[in-house]
């Protein structure tokens, strides 16, 4: 590992940064931990290190919306985690609050705000709750989070299926200026289901939630946004009616944002044919029409942000019938190849691919970072869109190695991943891991 205050020289990348409207080859200099000069080096600038970055694209650090930690110790966890984040390109996790333990006081922030500067590399932001224990009962002091450094308010996946708590919560988060993610589904409609309604689930027995789960929970929240005013956020569309209401409410001047979880942008309902507990994820993978859905509005801008929703799970726990096993994918480092693959796809082109990793999440998360303008913090990443590999179970650094798409050649790799200016992850240093 490198010092931060190491002089860096990117020489002949292709710079994508999105927020910049910029896509061109140039050298990058970093120095004292920020982006410091574009083709001309910086005043002060002495000969440091240098890395040849033809042929690779440099692109600002990924901010990832919805990192579970998975082990129970958080320490452990926020190290392991963070490992397979600075791996995957990603500079910043986003921490829901359905962790454990849960995210509802100043305490918990302030203490994996710790852990996070003591054992980890990646810059961790904590999502805080919307009700004390999640419970959607009584609401958590969100001025208090919001001094304690969270970004945005959640209840999680555990919906507050009382509307006025949840009025109430979304006035508090208005009144702070305080995003709210929604992860909208009707509780009674899918609280027994793991998979898509539909000829799969019926050919397979498997106990199913219909998309319309998802679409009367995002009517009701989405009256009540309008009602109260907030900032929402809505996380991992799933399904083509979800869609059309997002864009209706876009339409309407709602100040509204979406993100879809990026295995929903590949995978469908019918991969669950052999019961592979690995494409067990809540909310469920939908219908072939749905994920071409979601794939349109990726590209159309309906929906703005892709993430990995990364789960990370022991493998007993994927190991119960379809049914019983945990529902999760350990995402962060696949999260560059499967979107790149909608660039090979020509769904996307890179800026609109990158902007979805980077300057989206960060926006509306209200995030300094997903951008390399001069002066700007130096966490950035390189990938080489070229390479292909092998993913392989052993060899990932998440402590979980649930990832539906092990074994799978993918096509697009992180070789470097700079956190502040540091070099925290080097390919060639990794290989044999």
């Amino acid at each position: 590992m490198t010092s931060p205050t190491t002089h860096w020289r990117l020489r002949n990348g292709r710079l994508i940064d999105p927020a910049q409207q910029r896509d061109e080859v140039v050298d990058l200099y970093l120095m004292d931990g920020k982006v410091a000069g574009l083709n001309t080096p910086p005043t002060n600038f002495y000969p440091g290190q240098e890395i040849d970055a033809q042929g690779s694209w440099i692109i600002p650090g990924i901010v990832e919306l919805s990192a579970h930690l998975g082990h129970s110790d958080q320490t452990l966890a926020i190290a392991s985690e963070s490992k397979a984040g600075i791996a995957g390109g990603i500079t910043t996790l986003a921490i829901p609050p359905d962790i454990h333990p849960c995210i509802d006081n100043p305490a918990v922030v302030e203490l994996i705000q710790l852990r996070g500067g003591r054992y980890g590399q990646a810059h961790l932001r904590v999502v805080g709750g919307l009700t004390t224990g999640l419970n959607g009962e009584a609401l958590t002091e969100m001025a208090a989070l919001k001094e304690a450094g969270c970004v945005a308010i959640s209840n999680g996946q555990r919906t507050v299926t009382n509307s006025l708590v949840l009025r109430r919560a979304m006035e508090y988060a208005a009144s702070h200026d305080l995003t709210i993610l929604l992860y909208a589904s009707d509780p009674w409609l899918s609280a027994s289901g793991c998979a898509h309604e539909g000829a799969t689930s019926t050919r397979l027995g498997l106990p199913s939630i219909p998309s319309a789960a998802e679409t009367i929970g995002i009517h009701r929240d989405l009256a009540l946004v309008e009602l109260t005013g907030v900032r929402a956020h809505f996380c991992r569309l799933t399904s083509a009616g979800g869609v059309r209401l997002i864009e209706q409410a876009k339409a309407k001047g709602l100040a509204v944002t979406a993100d879809v979880a990026v295995h929903h942008l590949h995978l469908c309902d019918e991969n669950l044919i052999n019961l592979d507990t690995r494409y067990r994820v809540d909310p469920p993978l939908r219908s072939r029409t749905d994920r071409q859905a979601l794939r349109d509005a990726v590209a159309s801008g309906v929906i703005d942000a892709i993430c990995s929703d990364h789960r990370p799970l022991s493998a007993d726990a994927k190991r119960s019938p379809y049914p019983s096993a945990k529902a999760g994918i350990s995402g962060l480092e696949t999260l560059v190849p499967l979107t790149l693959a909608l660039i090979n796809d020509g769904l996307l082109s890179p800026t609109q691919a990158i902007s979805a990793l980077t300057a989206a999440p960060a926006r509306l998360l209200n995030l300094d970072g997903g951008n390399l303008c001069i002066g700007a913090a130096a966490d950035l990443c390189l990938i080489n869109p070229q390479a292909r590999w092998q993913l392989a179970a052993e060899h990932m650094h998440s402590s979980g190695r649930n990832n539906p798409f092990t074994g799978n050649e993918l096509a697009g790799r992180v070789t470097h991943t700079f956190v502040g200016g540091e070099l925290v992850y080097r390919l060639s240093d990794n290989l044999k891991n």
